[in-house]
């Protein structure tokens, strides 16, 4: 091997601990990388490597090699996701808040108080797994079974039922489903507001204990809550109280699009005492075995996910807003890592599962377009011309630097918008 670099493009740093061993590089795309191995249409090969020249490897081996990038990717992904289901996470239990009426949620039956127990006969015991399942079983097939423990103590399956008009634009989904968690009457008393959010802007501070908007007295945190979603782009005059002192604020809502038309939005959390926290918390681990098992599932079902969004976008039944370029995929690391060690393992394995999956795709200069390649190779008994191969890694070429600069372009758009 001549080269194992760390990303694409120009080497930023070189490590070589022999003039004659494996150059170790960190270049200057960081997305994915690379390895040159000895090949005589690289360069001049010295007699004495030529038995080890990839291109006069057989095909099976040829094969095997280049797969194996995407194949570790996949491999990195169910150990991750074995780690974690074998450490455990804590999460909250999946309970229902308000189902807003014309949502999905509402049409299948769903009701306030509801637990969800399963979906597709699959135990979710936290609200991260239930939405994750449900989510992924809805892209899939457009239809889910979701066993529910009412406030009653019954036991009743829900079916949601999702048109194939709406999976076209699976951004919106989440708002259109119209399953909240349930949230118990909290005092309004901010916990901490979002970087860049509404709130922060508008000067909230954790501690903050909200006493009136608009002149209303604020008596609840769903009452604070209900006032903001009514008030998007509007401002809302806000008396807090801070260290024993009454403090005037103006705060104008975002408006985000929901299931009925737009409401307010201005990013912050309220203060949820401990014991309510312990109450609603629930402790999700599993046995070796059990957990290698669900962690290949999760991979399978990532990687499957991955490939239906992507043949969406390839036929126009999805738009290409769901691209994410490296801004994004930055910004949602250090949201996960804030969540806790546990989430941010979780992103790591989702982010391999992708890099996995878009290497396989038969795009020539990606491992997917390498092993395209050699099947035809092995159908027709001989490799393509080196022109026809130049020529098409060219085009693949292009086509790559196109989505990069879209994904680039998109994450422009939402930094601004």
């Amino acid at each position: 091997m001549l080269r194992f670099s760390l990303g694409f493009g120009t080497p930023l740093l070189r490590w070589q601990r022999k003039p004659d061993g494996t150059e170790f590089t960190l270049s200057a795309i960081p997305i994915g990388g690379y390895v040159r191995m000895v090949d005589e249409r690289e360069g001049a090969v010295a007699p004495a490597d030529l038995p080890y020249a990839f291109n006069r490897q057989s095909l099976p081996v040829r094969f095997a090699i280049v797969a194996a990038g995407p194949v570790f990717n996949f491999l990195l992904a169910i150990l991750l996701y074995w780690g974690v289901f074998m450490a455990g996470e804590t999460g909250i239990r999946p309970v229902l808040g308000p189902v807003e009426a014309g949502t999905f949620a509402a049409e299948a039956g769903f009701e306030p108080e509801d637990e969800i127990l399963a979906v597709d006969g699959d135990p979710t015991p936290t609200w991260g797994l239930a939405m994750g399942k449900i989510f992924e079983r809805v892209m899939d097939e457009g239809v889910v079974q979701v066993e529910v423990k009412t406030s009653a103590g019954g036991r009743v399956l829900r079916t949601l039922s999702i048109p194939a008009h709406v999976l076209d634009a699976p951004e919106a989904l989440g708002d259109r489903l119209g399953l909240q968690p349930w949230q118990p009457e909290l005092a309004p008393v901010i916990e901490r507001t979002e970087p860049g959010s509404p709130a922060e802007r508008a000067g909230m501070k954790p501690g903050d204990l909200l006493l009136s908007a608009d002149g209303e007295t604020l008596r609840s945190w769903r009452q604070w809550v209900d006032i903001v979603r009514a008030h998007p782009g509007r401002m809302i005059g806000l008396v807090v109280e801070r260290d024993g002192v009454h403090v005037s604020l103006e705060i104008r809502p975002d408006a985000v699009n929901g299931p009925n038309g737009q409401v307010g939005r201005i990013g912050a959390v309220a203060r949820i005492p401990d014991s309510l926290r312990a109450a609603m918390e629930v402790e999700y681990r599993l046995g070796v075995i059990s957990a290698l098992g669900a962690a290949v599932e999760r991979t399978g079902d990532y990687a499957w996910l991955s490939l239906k969004m992507i043949g969406r976008m390839l036929v126009g039944k999805a738009t290409v807003d769901n691209l994410s370029g490296p801004i994004s995929i930055a910004q949602y690391a250090g949201q996960s890592a804030k969540a806790g060690l546990a989430q941010f393992v979780k992103f790591l394995a989702l982010i391999s599962v992708s890099l996995g999956v878009l290497n396989l795709l038969p795009v020539p200069v990606l491992d997917g377009g390498h092993l395209m390649f050699y099947l035809i190779e092995a159908v027709k008994g001989g490799p393509l011309s080196e022109r026809t191969q130049l020529l098409a890694q060219q085009v693949g070429l292009f086509i790559l630097i196109a989505l990069m600069a879209l994904a680039f372009m998109l994450d422009i758009e939402r930094l601004f918008s």
